[in-house]
Protein backbone atom coordinates (compact mmCIF):
# COMPACT_ATOMS: atom_id res chain seq x y z
CA UNK A 1 0.00 0.00 0.00
CA UNK A 2 2.90 2.90 0.77
CA UNK A 3 4.77 2.06 -2.26
CA UNK A 4 1.42 1.96 -4.44
CA UNK A 5 1.17 5.25 -2.59
CA UNK A 6 4.05 7.21 -3.21
CA UNK A 7 4.20 6.15 -6.63
CA UNK A 8 0.46 7.43 -6.73
CA UNK A 9 2.00 10.42 -5.85
CA UNK A 10 4.97 10.61 -7.55
CA UNK A 11 3.26 10.77 -11.01
CA UNK A 12 0.70 13.04 -9.57
CA UNK A 13 3.49 15.74 -9.28
CA UNK A 14 4.57 14.25 -13.18
CA UNK A 15 1.34 14.84 -14.76
CA UNK A 16 1.02 18.52 -12.47
CA UNK A 17 3.95 19.51 -13.88
CA UNK A 18 2.61 19.68 -17.44
CA UNK A 19 0.86 22.65 -18.33
CA UNK A 20 -2.19 21.40 -20.35
CA UNK A 21 -4.65 24.46 -19.44
CA UNK A 22 -7.75 24.23 -22.53
CA UNK A 23 -7.40 26.37 -24.35
CA UNK A 24 -5.10 25.27 -26.04
CA UNK A 25 -4.26 22.28 -24.29
CA UNK A 26 -1.48 20.92 -25.78
CA UNK A 27 -2.00 17.66 -24.16
CA UNK A 28 0.61 15.57 -25.98
CA UNK A 29 3.95 15.70 -24.08
CA UNK A 30 2.36 14.68 -21.02
CA UNK A 31 0.36 11.90 -23.17
CA UNK A 32 3.19 10.47 -24.38
CA UNK A 33 4.85 10.60 -20.94
CA UNK A 34 2.00 8.59 -20.16
CA UNK A 35 2.40 6.20 -22.68
CA UNK A 36 5.44 5.26 -22.41
CA UNK A 37 4.87 4.71 -18.20
CA UNK A 38 2.13 2.39 -19.06
CA UNK A 39 4.10 1.00 -22.09
CA UNK A 40 6.75 -0.06 -19.79
CA UNK A 41 4.76 -1.81 -17.55
CA UNK A 42 3.26 -4.21 -20.19
CA UNK A 43 0.81 -2.08 -21.54
CA UNK A 44 -0.67 -1.79 -25.70
CA UNK A 45 -0.77 1.93 -26.06
CA UNK A 46 -2.14 3.88 -29.29
CA UNK A 47 -2.72 7.80 -29.45
CA UNK A 48 -5.17 8.81 -31.52
CA UNK A 49 -6.52 12.70 -31.79
CA UNK A 50 -8.38 14.97 -33.95
CA UNK A 51 -5.77 17.31 -33.57
CA UNK A 52 -1.62 16.71 -33.84
CA UNK A 53 -0.90 18.38 -30.97
CA UNK A 54 -3.85 17.06 -28.78
CA UNK A 55 -3.88 13.01 -28.86
CA UNK A 56 -5.90 11.01 -26.86
CA UNK A 57 -4.17 7.78 -25.29
CA UNK A 58 -5.75 4.57 -25.39
CA UNK A 59 -3.97 1.55 -22.90
CA UNK A 60 -4.89 -1.96 -23.20
CA UNK A 61 -3.64 -5.36 -20.84
CA UNK A 62 -6.28 -7.71 -22.98
CA UNK A 63 -6.94 -11.09 -20.92
CA UNK A 64 -6.81 -15.11 -22.20
CA UNK A 65 -10.53 -15.08 -22.65
CA UNK A 66 -13.74 -12.97 -23.26
CA UNK A 67 -14.94 -11.31 -20.93
CA UNK A 68 -16.23 -8.03 -19.72
CA UNK A 69 -14.23 -4.79 -20.46
CA UNK A 70 -13.64 -2.28 -17.24
CA UNK A 71 -12.67 1.41 -18.57
CA UNK A 72 -10.45 3.66 -16.19
CA UNK A 73 -11.64 6.81 -18.04
CA UNK A 74 -9.83 10.60 -16.98
CA UNK A 75 -8.57 13.59 -19.23
CA UNK A 76 -5.60 15.27 -18.81
CA UNK A 77 -6.42 18.84 -19.77
CA UNK A 78 -6.95 21.55 -17.00
CA UNK A 79 -8.71 25.21 -16.31
CA UNK A 80 -6.49 27.79 -16.02
CA UNK A 81 -4.80 29.22 -12.38
CA UNK A 82 -4.00 32.41 -11.58
CA UNK A 83 -0.56 32.16 -9.58
CA UNK A 84 -0.65 35.56 -7.47
CA UNK A 85 -4.40 33.89 -6.11
CA UNK A 86 -2.14 30.45 -5.13
CA UNK A 87 0.07 29.88 -1.88
CA UNK A 88 1.91 26.96 -4.43
CA UNK A 89 2.91 27.11 -8.19
CA UNK A 90 0.49 25.78 -9.36
CA UNK A 91 2.12 23.97 -12.05
CA UNK A 92 4.61 22.70 -9.53
CA UNK A 93 3.13 19.50 -8.24
CA UNK A 94 4.59 20.68 -4.72
CA UNK A 95 4.18 18.04 -2.20
CA UNK A 96 3.88 19.76 1.31
CA UNK A 97 1.74 19.36 4.90
CA UNK A 98 0.70 15.80 3.44
CA UNK A 99 -0.83 17.41 0.68
CA UNK A 100 0.18 17.65 -3.59
CA UNK A 101 -0.11 20.95 -4.72
CA UNK A 102 -1.41 21.53 -8.07
CA UNK A 103 -3.99 22.42 -11.13
CA UNK A 104 -5.35 19.36 -11.99
CA UNK A 105 -4.68 17.75 -8.06
CA UNK A 106 -8.91 16.96 -7.64
CA UNK A 107 -9.81 17.71 -11.28
CA UNK A 108 -8.33 15.15 -12.32
CA UNK A 109 -4.98 14.22 -12.76
CA UNK A 110 -5.23 12.86 -9.00
CA UNK A 111 -7.54 10.27 -10.83
CA UNK A 112 -5.20 9.47 -13.54
CA UNK A 113 -1.94 8.91 -11.69
CA UNK A 114 -3.81 6.46 -9.17
CA UNK A 115 -5.72 4.79 -11.99
CA UNK A 116 -2.17 4.76 -14.05
CA UNK A 117 -0.37 3.26 -10.93
CA UNK A 118 -2.53 0.63 -9.64
CA UNK A 119 -2.85 -0.43 -13.19
CA UNK A 120 0.96 -0.37 -13.86
CA UNK A 121 1.76 -2.01 -10.21
CA UNK A 122 -0.18 -5.24 -11.52
CA UNK A 123 0.87 -5.42 -15.07
CA UNK A 124 4.41 -5.15 -13.95
CA UNK A 125 3.39 -8.10 -11.20
CA UNK A 126 2.66 -10.22 -13.93
CA UNK A 127 -1.27 -9.97 -13.40
CA UNK A 128 -2.97 -9.90 -16.85
CA UNK A 129 -7.23 -10.23 -16.73
CA UNK A 130 -8.27 -13.55 -16.57
CA UNK A 131 -11.20 -12.66 -19.08
CA UNK A 132 -12.03 -9.72 -20.44
CA UNK A 133 -10.19 -6.71 -20.93
CA UNK A 134 -8.68 -3.54 -18.80
CA UNK A 135 -8.12 -0.17 -20.49
CA UNK A 136 -7.07 3.37 -19.51
CA UNK A 137 -8.50 5.93 -21.86
CA UNK A 138 -6.89 9.57 -20.62
CA UNK A 139 -8.48 12.09 -22.76
CA UNK A 140 -8.05 15.34 -23.91
CA UNK A 141 -10.30 18.86 -23.96
CA UNK A 142 -12.92 17.62 -21.53
CA UNK A 143 -12.81 20.91 -19.45
CA UNK A 144 -14.51 22.28 -23.09
CA UNK A 145 -16.85 19.57 -23.53
CA UNK A 146 -14.45 17.07 -25.22
CA UNK A 147 -15.43 17.31 -28.32
CA UNK A 148 -11.41 16.31 -29.45
CA UNK A 149 -11.79 13.74 -27.16
CA UNK A 150 -14.11 11.69 -25.60
CA UNK A 151 -16.61 12.87 -28.44
CA UNK A 152 -14.04 11.93 -31.32
CA UNK A 153 -13.38 8.51 -29.70
CA UNK A 154 -16.59 7.55 -29.40
CA UNK A 155 -18.31 8.56 -32.35
CA UNK A 156 -15.09 7.72 -35.04
CA UNK A 157 -13.21 4.80 -32.96
CA UNK A 158 -16.25 3.56 -31.24
CA UNK A 159 -14.33 -0.10 -31.07
CA UNK A 160 -11.25 0.86 -29.68
CA UNK A 161 -12.87 2.52 -26.39
CA UNK A 162 -16.13 0.15 -26.43
CA UNK A 163 -16.58 -0.81 -22.43
CA UNK A 164 -19.20 -2.54 -20.17
CA UNK A 165 -18.13 -0.57 -17.26
CA UNK A 166 -16.60 2.77 -16.82
CA UNK A 167 -14.92 4.37 -13.91
CA UNK A 168 -14.71 8.33 -14.20
CA UNK A 169 -14.80 11.36 -12.03
CA UNK A 170 -17.89 12.79 -10.62
CA UNK A 171 -18.32 10.71 -7.14
CA UNK A 172 -16.45 9.14 -3.99
CA UNK A 173 -15.33 12.13 -2.08
CA UNK A 174 -16.79 10.85 1.58
CA UNK A 175 -19.87 12.84 2.89
CA UNK A 176 -19.70 13.41 6.98
CA UNK A 177 -22.79 14.52 8.34
CA UNK A 178 -24.33 13.68 12.03
CA UNK A 179 -22.12 10.41 12.40
CA UNK A 180 -23.27 9.40 9.25
CA UNK A 181 -20.26 8.71 6.42
CA UNK A 182 -21.44 8.47 2.47
CA UNK A 183 -19.55 8.00 -0.49
CA UNK A 184 -21.21 8.98 -3.19
CA UNK A 185 -21.49 6.97 -6.47
CA UNK A 186 -22.32 9.41 -9.57
CA UNK A 187 -24.28 7.21 -11.70
CA UNK A 188 -26.15 10.75 -13.71
CA UNK A 189 -25.26 13.89 -14.88
CA UNK A 190 -27.55 17.22 -15.56
CA UNK A 191 -28.32 17.95 -18.69
CA UNK A 192 -27.32 21.58 -20.10
CA UNK A 193 -30.16 24.52 -20.81
CA UNK A 194 -28.36 27.54 -20.97
CA UNK A 195 -30.48 30.46 -21.93
CA UNK A 196 -30.82 34.34 -23.22
CA UNK A 197 -33.15 36.88 -21.70
CA UNK A 198 -33.11 40.06 -23.69
CA UNK A 199 -35.09 43.42 -23.05
CA UNK A 200 -35.83 45.80 -25.59
CA UNK A 201 -35.20 49.61 -25.44
CA UNK A 202 -34.95 53.14 -27.26
CA UNK A 203 -31.31 54.38 -27.92
CA UNK A 204 -30.26 57.92 -26.56
CA UNK A 205 -27.59 60.08 -25.54
CA UNK A 206 -26.12 59.05 -22.41
CA UNK A 207 -25.93 62.32 -20.69
CA UNK A 208 -29.76 62.49 -20.83
CA UNK A 209 -30.42 59.82 -18.65
CA UNK A 210 -34.25 59.90 -19.09
CA UNK A 211 -34.90 60.93 -22.84
CA UNK A 212 -34.37 56.89 -24.29
CA UNK A 213 -35.51 53.96 -22.96
CA UNK A 214 -33.03 52.03 -21.37
CA UNK A 215 -33.00 48.49 -21.85
CA UNK A 216 -30.00 47.56 -19.12
CA UNK A 217 -32.36 48.59 -16.21
CA UNK A 218 -35.10 46.19 -17.53
CA UNK A 219 -32.43 43.00 -16.82
CA UNK A 220 -32.89 44.43 -12.92
CA UNK A 221 -36.12 43.20 -12.15
CA UNK A 222 -35.51 39.39 -13.73
CA UNK A 223 -31.64 39.79 -12.01
CA UNK A 224 -33.34 40.18 -8.61
CA UNK A 225 -35.92 37.13 -9.68
CA UNK A 226 -32.97 34.81 -10.02
CA UNK A 227 -31.20 35.82 -7.29
CA UNK A 228 -33.71 35.52 -5.06
CA UNK A 229 -35.00 31.61 -5.12
CA UNK A 230 -34.34 28.41 -7.59
CA UNK A 231 -37.18 26.86 -9.12
CA UNK A 232 -39.05 24.04 -6.93
CA UNK A 233 -37.51 20.99 -6.42
CA UNK A 234 -37.69 18.02 -9.17
CA UNK A 235 -35.81 14.86 -7.32
CA UNK A 236 -34.78 12.02 -9.10
CA UNK A 237 -34.02 8.63 -7.82
CA UNK A 238 -30.35 9.52 -7.42
CA UNK A 239 -30.51 12.94 -5.33
CA UNK A 240 -33.37 10.99 -3.00
CA UNK A 241 -31.15 8.46 -1.78
CA UNK A 242 -28.54 10.72 -1.32
CA UNK A 243 -30.62 13.30 0.36
CA UNK A 244 -32.02 10.21 2.76
CA UNK A 245 -28.62 8.69 3.25
CA UNK A 246 -27.46 12.10 4.93
CA UNK A 247 -30.79 13.29 7.21
CA UNK A 248 -31.57 9.72 8.02
CA UNK A 249 -35.08 9.77 6.68
CA UNK A 250 -36.01 6.66 4.11
CA UNK A 251 -38.99 7.98 3.12
CA UNK A 252 -38.95 11.51 1.55
CA UNK A 253 -41.95 11.11 -0.55
CA UNK A 254 -43.77 13.86 1.77
CA UNK A 255 -41.18 16.70 2.18
CA UNK A 256 -37.83 16.63 0.59
CA UNK A 257 -37.44 20.52 0.78
CA UNK A 258 -38.12 19.64 4.85
CA UNK A 259 -35.11 17.49 4.17
CA UNK A 260 -33.07 19.25 2.59
CA UNK A 261 -33.85 22.69 5.27
CA UNK A 262 -32.38 20.21 8.05
CA UNK A 263 -29.94 19.66 6.31
CA UNK A 264 -29.13 22.78 5.75
CA UNK A 265 -29.61 23.76 9.46
CA UNK A 266 -27.25 21.25 10.59
CA UNK A 267 -24.12 21.78 7.71
CA UNK A 268 -24.95 24.55 5.39
CA UNK A 269 -21.98 24.27 3.26
CA UNK A 270 -23.00 20.53 2.70
CA UNK A 271 -26.69 21.77 1.34
CA UNK A 272 -25.08 24.03 -0.65
CA UNK A 273 -23.50 21.43 -2.75
CA UNK A 274 -26.55 19.01 -2.53
CA UNK A 275 -28.87 21.39 -3.47
CA UNK A 276 -28.39 22.41 -6.98
CA UNK A 277 -28.75 18.28 -7.47
CA UNK A 278 -32.41 18.60 -6.15
CA UNK A 279 -33.74 19.87 -9.35
CA UNK A 280 -33.39 22.41 -11.94
CA UNK A 281 -30.60 24.91 -11.60
CA UNK A 282 -30.13 29.09 -12.67
CA UNK A 283 -27.46 31.15 -12.40
CA UNK A 284 -27.14 34.69 -14.33
CA UNK A 285 -23.46 34.87 -15.62
CA UNK A 286 -22.86 37.31 -18.67
CA UNK A 287 -24.39 40.80 -19.36
CA UNK A 288 -24.34 42.00 -22.54
CA UNK A 289 -25.88 45.74 -23.32
CA UNK A 290 -24.53 49.19 -24.68
CA UNK A 291 -21.43 48.97 -27.05
CA UNK A 292 -20.14 52.50 -26.10
CA UNK A 293 -20.05 54.18 -22.75
CA UNK A 294 -22.43 57.35 -23.75
CA UNK A 295 -24.69 55.36 -25.76
CA UNK A 296 -27.95 54.47 -23.99
CA UNK A 297 -28.33 50.78 -25.08
CA UNK A 298 -31.80 50.15 -26.70
CA UNK A 299 -31.09 46.11 -26.25
CA UNK A 300 -29.67 44.56 -23.26
CA UNK A 301 -28.77 40.35 -22.65
CA UNK A 302 -28.67 38.53 -19.58
CA UNK A 303 -27.14 34.56 -20.63
CA UNK A 304 -28.00 32.31 -17.64
CA UNK A 305 -26.34 28.72 -16.98
CA UNK A 306 -29.11 26.06 -16.67
CA UNK A 307 -28.80 22.74 -15.33
CA UNK A 308 -31.34 20.10 -15.60
CA UNK A 309 -32.09 16.55 -13.97
CA UNK A 310 -32.09 13.84 -16.70
CA UNK A 311 -35.98 13.05 -17.83
CA UNK A 312 -36.63 16.46 -18.04
CA UNK A 313 -36.73 17.93 -21.36
CA UNK A 314 -36.89 21.43 -22.79
CA UNK A 315 -40.34 22.03 -22.19
CA UNK A 316 -39.63 21.21 -18.43
CA UNK A 317 -36.68 23.34 -18.43
CA UNK A 318 -39.18 25.99 -19.72
CA UNK A 319 -41.55 25.91 -17.46
CA UNK A 320 -39.90 25.85 -14.52
CA UNK A 321 -37.50 28.92 -15.37
CA UNK A 322 -41.02 30.77 -16.23
CA UNK A 323 -41.77 30.02 -12.31
CA UNK A 324 -38.91 32.14 -11.58
CA UNK A 325 -39.13 35.10 -14.03
CA UNK A 326 -43.54 35.19 -15.31
CA UNK A 327 -43.39 35.18 -19.40
CA UNK A 328 -43.76 38.83 -19.63
CA UNK A 329 -40.73 41.56 -19.88
CA UNK A 330 -38.77 40.06 -21.78
CA UNK A 331 -37.59 37.88 -25.12
CA UNK A 332 -36.49 33.94 -24.55
CA UNK A 333 -33.87 31.68 -26.30
CA UNK A 334 -32.62 28.98 -25.71
CA UNK A 335 -28.55 28.63 -26.19
CA UNK A 336 -27.46 24.76 -25.60
CA UNK A 337 -30.09 22.04 -25.19
CA UNK A 338 -27.97 18.82 -23.85
CA UNK A 339 -30.64 16.36 -21.62
CA UNK A 340 -29.03 14.51 -18.88
CA UNK A 341 -27.46 11.11 -18.53
CA UNK A 342 -27.79 8.27 -16.23
CA UNK A 343 -26.52 5.02 -15.61
CA UNK A 344 -28.52 2.26 -13.66
CA UNK A 345 -27.31 1.59 -10.34
CA UNK A 346 -26.74 -2.38 -10.31
CA UNK A 347 -24.54 -5.12 -11.36
CA UNK A 348 -21.32 -6.18 -10.83
CA UNK A 349 -19.58 -2.68 -10.58
CA UNK A 350 -21.84 -1.08 -8.62
CA UNK A 351 -21.54 -3.83 -6.21
CA UNK A 352 -17.87 -4.22 -5.91
CA UNK A 353 -17.47 -0.82 -5.05
CA UNK A 354 -20.04 -0.93 -2.03
CA UNK A 355 -18.36 -4.33 -0.89
CA UNK A 356 -14.79 -2.45 -1.21
CA UNK A 357 -15.88 0.31 0.73
CA UNK A 358 -17.71 -1.63 3.12
CA UNK A 359 -14.67 -3.83 3.29
CA UNK A 360 -12.39 -0.24 3.92
CA UNK A 361 -14.49 1.86 5.55
CA UNK A 362 -16.97 -0.04 7.77
CA UNK A 363 -20.55 1.60 8.44
CA UNK A 364 -19.53 3.74 6.01
CA UNK A 365 -22.43 3.59 2.91
CA UNK A 366 -22.08 3.98 -0.99
CA UNK A 367 -25.52 5.37 -2.39
CA UNK A 368 -26.16 6.71 -5.97
CA UNK A 369 -25.67 10.31 -6.84
CA UNK A 370 -26.27 13.32 -9.45
CA UNK A 371 -23.46 15.44 -10.38
CA UNK A 372 -24.10 18.98 -10.79
CA UNK A 373 -22.52 19.57 -13.92
CA UNK A 374 -20.89 17.17 -16.50
CA UNK A 375 -18.13 15.00 -17.68
CA UNK A 376 -16.83 12.84 -20.43
CA UNK A 377 -19.49 10.14 -19.15
CA UNK A 378 -22.14 11.60 -21.17
CA UNK A 379 -20.64 10.21 -24.58
CA UNK A 380 -19.80 7.11 -23.44
CA UNK A 381 -23.46 6.41 -21.98
CA UNK A 382 -24.49 7.83 -25.58
CA UNK A 383 -22.36 5.68 -27.77
CA UNK A 384 -22.56 2.90 -25.52
CA UNK A 385 -26.44 2.37 -23.58
CA UNK A 386 -25.77 -1.23 -22.37
CA UNK A 387 -22.59 0.38 -20.11
CA UNK A 388 -22.26 1.27 -17.05
CA UNK A 389 -20.41 4.36 -16.36
CA UNK A 390 -20.04 5.51 -13.08
CA UNK A 391 -18.15 8.52 -11.26
CA UNK A 392 -16.18 7.42 -8.46
CA UNK A 393 -12.70 8.35 -7.15
CA UNK A 394 -12.61 7.61 -3.41
CA UNK A 395 -11.38 10.19 -1.09
CA UNK A 396 -11.99 9.26 3.01
CA UNK A 397 -9.72 11.89 4.32
CA UNK A 398 -10.88 15.28 2.74
CA UNK A 399 -14.83 15.20 2.54
CA UNK A 400 -16.83 16.74 -0.33
CA UNK A 401 -17.12 19.66 1.41
CA UNK A 402 -13.34 20.27 1.07
CA UNK A 403 -12.27 18.80 -2.12
CA UNK A 404 -15.53 21.09 -3.78
CA UNK A 405 -14.25 24.45 -3.13
CA UNK A 406 -10.62 23.37 -5.03
CA UNK A 407 -12.44 22.37 -7.87
CA UNK A 408 -11.06 25.23 -10.44
CA UNK A 409 -10.51 27.29 -7.57
CA UNK A 410 -6.85 28.67 -5.76
CA UNK A 411 -4.74 25.94 -3.70
CA UNK A 412 -5.97 23.05 -5.34
CA UNK A 413 -4.56 20.09 -3.52
CA UNK A 414 -5.06 16.35 -2.10
CA UNK A 415 -4.53 14.50 0.92
CA UNK A 416 -1.66 11.94 -0.18
CA UNK A 417 -3.26 9.13 1.95
CA UNK A 418 -6.44 9.60 -0.42
CA UNK A 419 -3.97 9.27 -3.65
CA UNK A 420 -2.94 5.52 -2.19
CA UNK A 421 -6.71 4.93 -0.95
CA UNK A 422 -7.91 5.49 -4.76
CA UNK A 423 -4.75 3.74 -6.15
CA UNK A 424 -5.62 0.37 -3.99
CA UNK A 425 -9.10 0.76 -4.98
CA UNK A 426 -8.47 1.20 -8.48
CA UNK A 427 -6.18 -1.88 -8.16
CA UNK A 428 -8.46 -4.11 -6.12
CA UNK A 429 -11.56 -3.23 -8.30
CA UNK A 430 -9.66 -4.15 -11.85
CA UNK A 431 -8.53 -7.58 -10.18
CA UNK A 432 -12.28 -8.32 -8.60
CA UNK A 433 -13.64 -7.62 -11.74
CA UNK A 434 -11.80 -9.21 -14.53
CA UNK A 435 -10.00 -12.01 -12.27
Amino acid sequence: MADLQQEAVELLQRLIRFDTVNPPGDEREAQEFLRGYLEEAGFGCELLGAREGRPNLIARLRGETEGPTLGYLSHVDTVLASPPEWTHDPWAGDLQDGFVWGRGAQDMKSQTAAEAAAAASLARAGWRPAHGELKLICMVDEEAGGHLGAKFLTERHPDKVRCDYVVNEGGGSVMEHDGRRVYGLCCAEKGVFRFALTTDGVAGHASIPRIGDNALLKLAPLLARLGERQPSLDVGPESRAQLAALVGDENLDGDPAAALERLRERDPELAVIVEPTLGVSVTPTRVRASEKINVIPSRAVLEVDCRVPPGMDEDDARARIEEILGTDGYRFEFLERVVGNRSPVDGPLADAIETWIGAQDPGARVVPTMLQGFTDSRWFRHAFPDCRAYGFFPQRHMTLSQTTPLVHGPDERIDVRDMGFAAAFYRDLAVELLG
